[in-house]
């Protein structure tokens, strides 16, 4: 018999030391606790162990002899009373919330709920006593070892290029990685994927979710998996599929090869639910250990949930011991592995309070004064489906966010839309007229063309409308106001005209997403011509569909981006620290100037015009030693002839042109023809 004392309620999880392992978990309506310990490969539980101290709602105990290695879970009994929001039930195995490692698949099984399946409509109300453990992956007690090398980056704002992208996706088709490190951690740090980040310019990846999650049964009994991973089921756990045999020192690997070349990481994570679903999912954790705690339930009717974020449930940030669990998460990516930064998705739901969003929320306030956290790239994503359920600008200064309206502006733009001049330069100056309140900066606004969640740049230019059919779903899911033009012709053309302009209009898009003010973000692929054959919600499409194609690459377009994103980076003017206002800076100039194609500054009837879609912005640079800029842009659907503003002066030196190749120098007042959707960048040679 494995000999237990009382051990501590803190720190939370299983942590080894010199003696054994202490064991810590949360529970305030348990009314007991026990761990159970398995055999080395997971197969047979050997041991039972009540921990019999709970000291502040933690149930705790040290047992001697247990080390780093050993295969554990817990069994938790309480009340099982699904109408008063308890749902205990001691049959069913329950990963540790904190566990650092899982080992082992979720097999689908009807033992995994906690009612009877298939039992009618109140089969939740009823217990399933059937045990779990079989078919659950178990925990694996892993040390407290800082694992990262490298110093941060802490590359600032106005230099940072986001890349958007997926472990898996973006490495397995890369004929450059060797296979056998293909969808994995190593494949990140590897030299030749880290040479194309360099090749393009970016200085910062943002992986799409990491954290173990679980494979949906639905997509299972249809054939598919879920790829994204936005159905986590361990906070503190990496998804074992991305690891490739070096433990979780290959994350930290990989986070120090990519920083050792300037290259920041940050993580996507899914802090506002769990794969347990609605009332009618699986007991795998958190549900078992204490639902009343750890989920938003109705208040008026706790059987439910409150599903704010669409997937069944919502984590309760309110909870002071959940607010724990999401930071000590936090911390522990941030100092183990190194990170330098978080997306929060649905982060409006972390923000909640029974009266509705809080942007002094104490999950905000807790990030924020955090020593180690507060110093990090912080990005939310500004909306759930909850009421009230879009709060974009509103997040308190420190947290960036994902300008949706951003995306939909820009394309509606260079479509062709009409009376969108005055929304359109907004969005191109970091949206001021959402994100200039409390003192924010203009790298507020996280600008981005597209993302995971909707077409590829390609699809962008190349489809109508969403061809879903792989998802199994009679191509209802996904989005239909996508804001997208085929060009002429929906999907693969021979057409030479078409294909001219789709190259010309994601030239366009990439320019105008790099020469913005605020911070860019590039889907992984869209340099390269990645296409998903039209597929908007390729979340279940672990294959050719949802991998970045590189056998398919434009050469082109990738040193169009590369060109882009240098001349971003290397020029003040498109990444101001302050917000544009038409005011004079120190050097003397307007930071800001907005003139027609006739080279006058815009009149109030111009801007208001429905009809006018030209538009020239004159941007001066922060620094002394470095040139004015202009861009000219052309989103009508005819050649127009723009004149440079000003009468006399320097010349302006064309730097980049999204129709040619074009070079040359032109002066104040002279005319030059602009082709129609397309832009030009000049710098003063003054």
């Amino acid at each position: 018999m494995t000999k237990l004392s009382s051990g501590n309620p803190y720190a939370l999880g299983a942590t080894p030391d010199a003696k054994g392992t202490n064991f810590a978990l949360f529970s305030d309506h348990a009314e007991g606790v026990t761990l159970c310990l398995f055999s080395e490969d997971g197969s047979k539980e050997t041991e039972r162990i009540a921990l019999s101290e709970c000291t502040n709602g933690v149930w705790h105990g040290h047992v001697a002899g247990v080390k780093a290695g050993q295969l554990y879970g817990y069994r938790v009994s309480g009340p099982f009373d699904p109408v008063n929001g308890h749902r205990f039930n001691d049959s069913k195995l329950l990963l540790d919330p904190y566990a650092r490692e899982l080992v082992g698949p979720l097999t689908w099984d009807d033992a995994l709920y906690g009612y009877p399946v298939g039992g009618g409509d109140d089969a939740d109300l009823r217990k399933d006593e059937r045990d779990s453990a079989a078919f659950m992956p178990k925990a694996r007690i892993i040390g407290p070892d800082i694992l990262t090398k490298s110093k941060r980056p802490m590359t600032p704002w106005p230099q940072t290029v986001i890349y958007e992208s997926h472990v898996r996706g973006w490495t397995m088709r890369h004929p450059m990685l060797p296979d056998d490190i293909r969808g994995t951690f190593a494949a990140l740090g590897h030299p030749k994927a880290i040479e194309h980040l360099h090749r393009i310019g970016v200085s910062a990846i943002e992986l799409m979710p990491v954290h173990a999650f679980v494979q949906d049964r639905h997509l299972q009994e249809r054939g598919l998996r879920n790829f994204w991973g936005y159905n986590t089921i361990g906070f503190f756990a990496p998804e074992e599929r991305y690891i490739d045999g070096g433990g979780l020192a290959e994350i930290a690997e990989a986070v120090d090869r990519l920083h050792e070349a300037g290259i920041e990481v940050i993580l996507d994570v899914v802090y506002n639910h769990t794969a347990e679903g609605n009332h009618l999912g699986p007991t795998l954790s958190f549900k078992g250990i204490d639902n009343f705690s750890y989920y938003r339930l109705m208040p008026d009717d706790k059987r439910y949930y409150d599903d704010l974020t669409g997937t069944g449930n919502a984590i309760d940030t309110n909870h002071p011991r959940v607010l724990q669990m999401v930071m000590d998460s936090l911390r522990l990516w941030a100092s183990v592995y190194g990170v330098d930064g978080f997306r929060f998705d649905l982060a409006l739901t972390l923000g909640r309070e029974p009266s509705g969003f809080n942007p002094r929320h104490a999950f905000f306030n807790a990030i924020l004064q955090d020593p180690l956290l507060g110093k990090l790239k912080l990005i939310a994503e500004p909306w759930d489906v909850g009421p009230g359920g879009y709060q974009l600008g509103n997040f308190p200064a420190g947290f960036s966010e994902w300008n949706g309206d951003y995306r939909d502006v820009v394309r509606e733009f260079w479509m062709g839309a009409e009376g969108l001049l005055p929304s359109f330069a907004a969005r191109f100056a970091a949206s001021s007229d959402l994100f200039n309140e409390g003192r924010r900066r203009p790298w507020s606004s996280v600008n981005f063309i597209t993302a995971h969640d909707g077409f590829t740049l390609e699809d962008l230019v190349s489809y109508n409308d969403k061809h879903n059919e792989a998802n199994g779903e009679d191509n209802r899911d996904g989005h239909n106001d996508n804001r997208s033009w085929n060009c002429g012709a929906e999907g693969p053309t021979e057409d030479e005209g078409i294909l001219a302009l789709r190259k010309q209009q994601k030239r366009n898009l990439i320019a105008t997403l790099m020469l913005s003010q605020g911070d860019p973000m590039l889907l992984a692929g869209h340099e390269i011509g990645n296409s998903q054959g039209g597929n908007n919600n390729a979340y279940a499409q672990v294959n050719e569909i949802g991998w970045v194609d590189w056998n398919n690459t434009d050469p082109h377009l990738m040193d169009f981006t590369a060109k882009v994103i240098k001349l971003r980076r290397s020029r003040s003017a498109f990444s101001r620290a302050e917000f544009v206002t038409g005011a004079r800076t120190s050097l003397g100039q307007r930071d800001v100037a907005w003139y027609s194609a006739g080279g006058e500054r815009m009149s109030e009837s111009e801007w208001q015009d429905p009809f006018v879609k030209c538009l020239t912005v004159r941007l001066a640079p922060m620094r002394a030693d470095e040139p004015t800029m202009m861009v000219m842009m052309n989103a009508s659907h005819v050649d127009v002839d723009f004149v440079v503003p000003g009468k006399e002066g320097s010349g302006w030196k064309i730097v980049l042109d999204t129709a040619a190749d074009g070079e040359g120098e032109l002066m104040p007042g002279e005319s030059r023809q602009i082709p129609a959707r397309s832009l030009l960048v000049l710098e003063g040679n003054g």
